[in-house]
């Protein structure tokens, strides 16, 4: 049986409801209104979201990826190196309920098995898995860095499978090195010396890969792994890039340290049936802006499905 998640949910009405609930310990005693908002905002947005967990194979691989549920058009998302499917799930609800998100946990992340190999064929194969194990006939593909050339390559090779593509803070040659990542290897005494490795740059975005186990704390990933699969991605895909035409969506973030804006607008530019779009954010865009993100891709997608 597939595991549930049930998010949490809070009892009362605003403020004081919620400092009723916690009691004279409420940690919201200390914050701005500004900020008790901006929690209860988010935490309205959890109350009735249900995601489900479950698994399939790709060859000798047992992948995990979780479902929001509902009646809308399929989104499969798929995420950054380091990153797991989870952090698709703030957007996942504010797409609901025109839109369903599927978040695959990559190989070698999340709750899916590691891999001897991480090629290019490799992703790409397990995506068309994922389709053929759920029954998907096309979907809508986005993906962050890694996961946005997967999305992209893997229409290359089906186009009557995706709808549309949306590429998040990636482009189409690639060749940043990673290696630093492998100083975030082995296993921690404690979660804030791993908190500490891992450096305030990157600790917001990992958090969800931060595991417990008897004998201290680590990673969900291996390091090793992640610069493997990065040596693999390295290269130049104007080709795969350029050989599909279904709708498709660059989003860059203003702050990001990976792309650039001249790059993406020639990849905007070079590609029919394509809108290039500036959020507020860095390399991580809906996790830094998911309001803004998730808004401009819902405008997309509402305009590109007329069309």
């Amino acid at each position: 049986m597939p595991a549930t998640c049930q998010l949490m949910s809070v009892s009362g009405h605003g403020l004081d409801g919620l400092n009723q609930t916690l009691g004279d310990k409420s940690p919201f005693h200390s914050l701005t209104t500004f900020q008790i908002l901006q929690i209860l905002k988010i935490l309205r947005h959890f109350n009735t979201m249900v995601w489900e967990r479950h698994t399939f194979k790709s060859d000798s691989l047992t992948l995990s990826y979780l479902d929001a549920g509902g009646e809308g058009e399929l989104v499969i998302a798929l995420h950054a190196h380091w990153m797991e499917g989870q952090t698709f799930m703030p957007m996942a609800e504010l797409l609901q309920p025109e839109w369903r998100v599927l978040a695959l946990d990559q190989r070698g992340h999340g709750y899916s098995d590691h891999a001897c190999w991480y090629t290019r064929d490799d992703y790409l194969r397990d995506l068309a898995a994922f389709y053929d194990h759920l029954g998907i006939r096309r979907a809508i593909l986005l993906g962050n860095s890694l996961g946005g050339v997967n999305a992209y390559q893997f229409a290359a090779r089906h186009p009557d499978r995706v709808r549309a593509l949306v590429i998040e803070d990636i482009g189409v040659v690639v060749k940043d090195d990673i290696s630093f990542v492998l100083n975030w290897a082995g296993i921690f005494d404690t979660r804030r010396r791993l908190e500490e490795v891992v450096g305030p740059r990157f600790l917001p975005y990992l958090k969800d890969s931060f595991r417990e186990g008897t004998n201290g704390w680590r990673l969900a990933f291996e390091p090793k792994e992640m610069v493997d699969s990065q040596r693999c991605l390295w290269g130049d895909y104007w080709s795969d890039w350029l050989a599909s035409t279904c709708p498709a969506l660059l989003i860059r973030g203003l702050e990001s340290r990976v792309t650039s804006q001249a790059h993406l607008e020639e990849m905007a530019a070079r590609r029919p049936h394509t809108v290039f779009r500036h959020v507020p954010g860095g390399h991580v865009v809906h996790f830094d802006s998911p309001e803004v993100f998730t808004q401009t891709m819902r405008s997309f997608l509402i305009e590109s499905a007329s069309t």
